[in-house]
């Protein structure tokens, strides 16, 4: 028996933080297009597959689904996982990277205005839907006690503090998404993919006349 005292185990190191890739007019006309988003969305959320598996969950034909794939591989959207599949059967998977999106730079662009228009409709669409999805289905009451729906009508901010409320509102869920290590910020047996989705934005006032 060694009388060396016992070594505390040495922490995991967090997660790495994805690249940010932020979009410019070629690679938004490239993904700005529903069922490419939709392609782009399932690779992000569930992993790799095929054309013929997407094109499955999609409702598409494979050819359609694949041609839409090599497009967003020109564009670096996703990548061939290598040593996996057949010359005829491909797998593919999302590139890891957070895309950030500025409207501003593209608000001048009459070229860019219309791929725009289609990628921030899809966005919106996509956010509905995974929304309604989760209400129509059936949850364990633990999981539906813990979602939540929030909306906050009583707010007046300026620019700058509408800024800083999203800011710190996403740093606040990116420590759950990058855990410190150790058994405090393991994730459980019971843990599921979780979606957050955050909606901030001014509206309009009614005239007052």
């Amino acid at each position: 028996m060694s009388d060396a005292p016992e070594q505390p185990p040495t922490p995991e190191a967090p997660p790495a933080a994805r690249p940010v890739r932020r979009m410019d007019a070629r690679s938004l006309r490239g993904l700005a297009h529903p069922l490419r988003m939709r392609i782009l969305d399932l690779l992000a959320l569930d992993g790799p597959d095929t054309a013929t598996g997407l094109g499955r969950r999609l409702g598409e034909n494979t050819g359609t689904v694949s041609w839409h794939l090599r497009h967003l591989a020109d564009h670096g959207f996703i990548e061939e996982e290598t040593g996996r599949g057949t010359k005829r059967e491909r797998w593919w998977k999302a590139v890891r990277a957070a895309r950030h999106l500025d409207t501003n730079d593209f608000r001048d662009d009459p070229d860019s205005r219309g791929a725009l228009s289609v990628y921030l409709h899809e966005t919106v669409q996509r956010d509905f839907e995974q929304v309604t999805t989760y209400l129509a289905e059936d949850w364990d009451p633990c999981w539906r006690d813990a979602g939540t729906l929030l909306r906050r009508q009583d707010l007046r901010l300026t620019p700058r503090q509408l800024k800083s409320l999203n800011a710190e509102l996403e740093q606040v869920v990116d420590r759950y998404r990058n855990p410190a290590p150790g058994p405090a910020g393991t994730a459980g047996e019971d843990a599921r993919p979780v979606l957050v989705q955050l909606q901030s934005f001014p509206r309009r006032e009614r005239d007052g006349g």
